[in-house]
């Protein structure tokens, strides 16, 4: 659980000064922020949460962007969890966690049928992430750090997927 003075909310367009030196104070460089605006500037964004301490400060930020679901004559509605950024200072008090439950329950209620993360492999699994779901994926990625997760029970059947991400991801 985060901090109890911490509330998890929608972005507004005027956080976006205080998401980036999140993103880049939690992952050390521009790749990630880059990304982000990329992503928002495209417009594959598909829903972007922030954590925000009583005091007004913004200490967290999640995103997830549009991606394409095809297979057997289907298509999927999936999305790409990238970044995931908590303020060092604040990391591991279950900020993350707070902002990942709540975006998953947001997306399932938007109706979305597929998560996928490239992440670290024993961080995302405790949502459900599978990289055994990801196997059923043709993707630029695989492996143990490469994983899936069914926001709709079932959406991944027996069918292969291939599975591509938003331009944004090609450049950065």
């Amino acid at each position: 659980m985060p901090p109890k003075q911490t509330t998890i909310r929608p972005r507004a367009r005027q956080d976006d000064g205080a998401i980036a030196s999140v993103i880049e104070a939690a992952f050390g460089g521009q790749a990630e922020v880059a990304l982000v605006e990329a992503l928002r500037r495209d417009g594959d964004m598909v829903l972007e949460r922030v954590a925000e301490e009583a005091q007004g400060g913004l200490v967290g930020h999640i995103a997830f962007s549009r991606l394409s679901a095809e297979g057997a004559g289907q298509s999927l509605r999936a999305v790409a969890l990238a970044p995931l950024a908590v303020a060092p200072a604040l990391q591991r008090k279950g900020i993350g966690d707070a902002l990942t439950r709540t975006a998953l329950t947001d997306l399932r209620n938007a109706g979305e049928e597929i998560a996928v993360v490239l992440g670290h492999p024993a961080y995302y699994p405790r949502f459900g992430f599978s990289n055994l779901q990801a196997k059923r994926l043709e993707a630029p990625f695989s492996g143990a750090s490469f994983m899936a997760l069914e926001l709709r029970p079932g959406a991944l059947a027996d069918h292969r997927w291939r599975i591509t991400y938003a331009r944004a991801f090609e450049t950065g």
